[in-house]
């Protein structure tokens, strides 16, 4: 059995994601109730926004990403959160495409950095972020800015 060594990642230096907004050519984005059957919806919206979009062959690829971004933030901050505030967004996927790039967001509603583990394939849970940097071309997190909390967790990949 591996030893896991957990890292606090800090927020990036930078924009949400490293591409132009104002070009993007497609967004949709989908609440995500607070219950782990959202992540299945989540794949189901992801794909048929890929379909729409012609981009049915990243699905694969970003069907795990968006599986695993979507997990962590019902697992370790909506669900994970005793109570939530009334006024407290919900988790929310939202997809943007532009011309070369495809991006996928998470927004929660913690202020909780994202925590990347050593990958311990002998553990059942633990390899999401592994995952993620794995499958996409890059990723990264930044707080929301204005908000009283939250943060956005994004994976960024090329289209062919």
């Amino acid at each position: 059995m591996g030893t896991k060594v957990l890292t606090r990642l800090d927020p990036l230096g930078q924009s949400v994601f490293p591409v132009d907004p104002w070009t993007v050519s497609g967004s949709a984005s989908c609440s995500l109730p607070p219950r782990y059957e959202s992540v299945g919806g989540a794949r189901k919206f992801t794909r048929d926004t890929l379909r729409d979009w012609g981009l049915e062959g990243l699905f694969d690829g970003v069907e795990l990403v968006v599986s695993e971004l979507v997990t962590n933030a019902l697992r370790h901050a909506v669900l994970a959160a005793p109570q939530l505030a009334d006024d407290t967004p919900p988790a929310r996927l939202h997809l943007m495409h532009w011309s070369s790039r495809l991006v996928c967001a998470v927004r929660d509603p913690s202020d909780d950095s994202p925590v990347a583990g050593e990958a311990d394939f002998g553990a059942e849970g633990g390899r999401g972020l592994y995952l993620v940097e794995s499958f996409s071309d890059s990723w990264g997190w930044q707080p929301l800015s204005g908000a009283p909390n939250g943060k956005i967790v994004w994976a960024l990949f090329r289209v062919p």
